[in-house]
């Protein structure tokens, strides 16, 4: 690897999973602190920082203030998961896209959902029910509730040409989420919407995401029968 390439947080990356794979840094060893990788890549500390920030997070490291920064004994690799917009999803398919909505109606979060929401009082929200689907075929059924108070926009949004989910994955950053995979017996409204047969299982997610502490958004999301989820780690 160039010096140049050193100076950049990717290379510093790089390097430094070298060394761990070929055991010049071992599981367990203290490895040099940010002043002295600084000066050995001749970048700045920062540049180290980040470097090694990113290592920890995906759990190759284990940092610890005033400890110093150690391989970790053992490794274990984190999966990071984006929140997908159907409608690439159903694109990269090579199928035409649409979703149309099926109820959308403002209301008080019901108690389910303000307790998912970890919020003592229940503040205005948008309801919407919707299908995607592909060549026209269903393919997704999505129950989604959204907080107003932190996305007032949301209210007013016109989703005739873009769906919630990607409305909110353009317009609405967010810092965590709550995510659950389950198989789950299609309901008789599951089932209506998914042209299926009630009590057939189905792929279900639930995911509930946060801006700091505020809650964004409740959504449940049944896949049609069959549906097979893939991700990389």
């Amino acid at each position: 690897m160039t010096q140049s390439a050193l100076k950049s947080w990717q290379g510093i990356q790089a390097e430094i999973k070298r060394r761990i794979a070929n055991r010049v840094w071992r599981p367990g060893e203290l490895i040099p602190g940010e002043m002295e990788l600084a000066a050995e890549f001749g970048c700045a500390r920062a540049t180290v920082n980040r470097a090694l920030q990113g290592l920890a997070d995906s759990g190759l490291l284990e940092r610890r203030r005033k400890a110093g920064t150690r391989v970790a004994l053992d490794p274990v690799r984190k999966a990071t998961l984006e929140i997908p917009i159907t409608r690439i999803e159903v694109e990269a398919m090579g199928c035409a896209y649409r979703f149309d909505i099926l109820e959308r109606r403002r209301a008080r979060l019901p108690a389910g959902i303000t307790e998912m929401m970890a919020l003592t009082e229940a503040p205005d929200a948008l309801r919407i029910k919707g299908l995607h689907l592909a060549d026209g075929a269903p393919f997704l059924y999505e129950d989604r509730w959204v907080n107003l108070q932190a996305v007032p926009a949301f209210a007013e949004a016109d989703f005739s040409a873009i769906s919630p989910n990607e409305w909110l994955v353009r317009n609405q950053p967010f810092t965590r989420g709550d995510i659950a995979f389950s198989a789950g017996n299609a309901s008789e409204e599951e089932a209506e919407c998914l042209a299926t047969d009630v009590g057939v299982a189905l792929f279900v997610i639930e995911r509930v995401t946060w801006s700091a502490e505020i809650p964004i958004t409740v959504v449940r999301l049944s896949y049609r029968p069959g549906y097979r989820m893939a991700t990389t780690v």
